[in-house]
């Protein structure tokens, strides 16, 4: 459900814009606004998990995510979708939080990475059918539908959550939650993506992303030292210490800066590159994700059997040759050469990130779950803003002043250059996998 709400919505922006005859700068807060509010909101639901149980804290997100997503299918103006898409991003802000922390706190060791793996699988398979189910709705039944079809399913899961999540084991009763860190991490961390997720439309040295983005710099380092004062804090800084979850938490940000690489450029390749057809370009990009949901799965039960530090490090090998075949893509690649290159990378990708989480949370102590959870979850919205944020200003620097006159002309260039820069990201990352060590288990 989740991976779903995050794809489907920008397929269905531009009828949305037509219905309320409103403009694309004010519709977008429609997609903005929830990366903003979710993003700042993991690491405080995953600490608040820790303190008051995890699935009362899960419980309570399949509500709030249901009627954020009733109210925003009956909003009468994009104002109004803008703020219960706040409401939204609370339930979604529990339920991506605490989700790993159950996995963990509920299977085994020897089982851990093969329930992750499945996890996985299912986030991909919403990213693959999201577009296309999406669209396919927006056509037939309108843009509100896309938002009603979350009723059913939330209360499905709802009760699924109620029956058959087992109460918590352990929780911190006994500690404070830290709400003067959670509001200050929340400031910093909004002001930080704000301005990565707008510094391609100011520029990236303008006045306003240099002094937004230097502002949050100065905000998240209060919250750190605020951290090391505080008894009872948001962000346990000695899960850190864990040589094991600081290299794997930096693994999966790196992991998925690359991943959206991919999935911003991928489409100006395709339909104004190659100019297939939006439909077309979507059935091409499916290779992707198709490839990461039958690996990860695979992946996550091998790395309860052997290293997953190999794992994760041979994935990101992998994803990295992707990265480079799709810098040699020109304008005659074939389709079959371009989902080949799309197919590496997805199973590169598959089979990085079930290891690695497995290892992540599998790193950090029990009470310390939800956390770990929000960490993880925080890396992957940081991933995803930044990778958009460095792929948007090479592609659009050599676009508007390549070698050739014509923007049209530079869009291969463009599109080479961004990979190669990415490919470099991943071989990273897959140094920084393999540095990470021996899986700990404690403080």
């Amino acid at each position: 459900m989740s991976a779903y709400v995050g794809s489907v919505i920008n397929v269905s922006l531009p009828t949305i814009t037509e219905f309320f005859n409103s403009n694309i700068a004010t519709t977008e807060w429609i997609v903005t606004i929830y990366l903003l509010a979710i993003s700042s909101l993991l690491l405080a639901f995953g600490r608040l998990g820790d303190l008051r149980g995890h699935k009362r804290v899960y419980s309570l997100g399949f509500i709030l995510f249901t009627l954020g997503s009733v109210l925003c299918g009956f909003s009468s103006s994009p104002e109004m979708m803008i703020g219960f898409r706040v409401a939204q991003a609370l339930g979604g802000a529990m339920l991506l939080s605490n989700s790993p922390a159950i996995l963990t706190g509920n299977f085994p060791p020897e089982q851990r990475g093969q329930a992750l793996g499945l996890q996985a699988t299912l986030t991909y398979l919403g990213l693959t059918v999201g577009p296309s189910l999406g669209g396919w709705v927006t056509d037939q039944f309108g843009w509100p539908a896309v938002f009603f079809m979350n009723v059913p399913i939330g209360l499905i899961g709802l009760f699924f959550c109620l029956k058959y999540i087992p109460e918590d084991h352990q929780t911190s009763n006994h500690e404070r939650f830290d709400w003067r860190g959670a509001f200050v991490f929340m400031i910093g961390l909004v002001a930080l993506l704000y301005a990565l997720n707008r510094g391609q439309v100011w520029g990236w040295l303008s006045t306003k992303t240099l002094v937004l983005s230097g502002s949050a710099i100065l905000v998240l380092a209060g919250f750190v030292f605020l951290q090391k004062k505080t008894m009872n804090p948001l962000l346990d800084l000695k899960l850190f210490r864990i040589r094991a979850f600081s290299f794997t938490t930096i693994g999966a940000l790196i992991n998925y800066v690359s991943l959206y690489f991919i999935m911003f450029l991928m489409p100006f390749y395709l339909i104004q590159g190659r100019e297939y057809s939006p439909t077309m370009a979507g059935l091409i990009l499916t290779a992707q994700p198709i490839m990461m949901a039958v690996v990860a799965p695979v992946s996550g039960s091998l790395s309860d059997r052997i290293s997953p530090r190999w794992l994760s490090t041979i994935g990101m090998v992998i994803l990295a040759v992707g990265l480079w075949q799709l810098s040699r893509l020109d304008g005659s690649s074939s389709i079959v050469s371009i989902m080949l290159a799309l197919g590496i990378a997805g199973f590169g990708t598959g089979m990085f990130i079930s290891p690695n989480n497995n290892v992540l949370l599998g790193s950090a102590p029990r009470n310390r779950q939800g956390i770990a959870s929000g960490i993880l979850a925080t890396a992957r919205s940081v991933g995803m803003v930044l990778g958009v944020g460095i792929a948007g200003a090479i592609f659009t620097t050599v676009i508007a002043r390549g070698a050739f006159a014509s923007p049209e002309m530079n869009i291969f260039p463009a599109i080479r250059l961004s990979y190669v820069f990415c490919t470099g990201i991943a071989l990273i990352g897959a140094l920084i996998s393999y540095m990470s060590g021996h899986h700990e288990k404690t403080i």
